[in-house]
């Protein structure tokens, strides 16, 4: 399986534990990811994210199990494995910055052959975007 890593490094304007606080819990995901459009069957360290893609004027929502763990104020991490073979580990490490927290986000892409690069184009544009999200919600609290 080809792999690709995605790394963003952006800065929110809250301490550690506020940005710890909201990317350890699933409802939170919600908006974060412009795909993601609902969050199901949460448990202890997993729950189930449904992306909402359009293509071709049809609505196909695609659930997602998503893996959700953590070291406070420290990282948050986990893996999602989509139906399409589609395999992505995440983690999110802060750090204190005179801003607020410095957060490096690295995307751990594997795809079958010949989605890597629809699956590396959607989610740079999620990384990308969450960032500006993340950091206007946590201005706001």
């Amino acid at each position: 399986m080809p792999e690709k890593i995605l790394r963003n490094t952006f800065t929110v304007p809250a301490p550690m534990e506020v940005a710890y606080e909201h990317l350890v819990r699933p409802e939170n995901y919600i908006g974060l990811s412009p795909l993601v459009v609902a969050v199901e069957d949460v448990q202890e360290g997993s729950y189930v994210a449904v992306e909402r893609f359009r293509l071709l004027g049809l609505k196909y929502d695609n659930r997602i199990r998503v893996s959700l763990e953590g070291t406070p104020g420290k990282a948050v991490w986990g893996e999602v494995k989509s139906p399409g073979g589609v395999h992505m580990a995440y983690r999110f490490e802060f750090a204190d910055s005179p801003e607020g927290t410095r957060i490096e986000d690295e995307l751990r892409l594997r795809t079958p052959l010949g989605l890597m690069a629809f699956a590396s184009g959607q989610a740079r544009k999620v990384q990308l975007a969450r960032a500006t999200i993340l950091a206007e919600r946590l201005g706001r609290s």
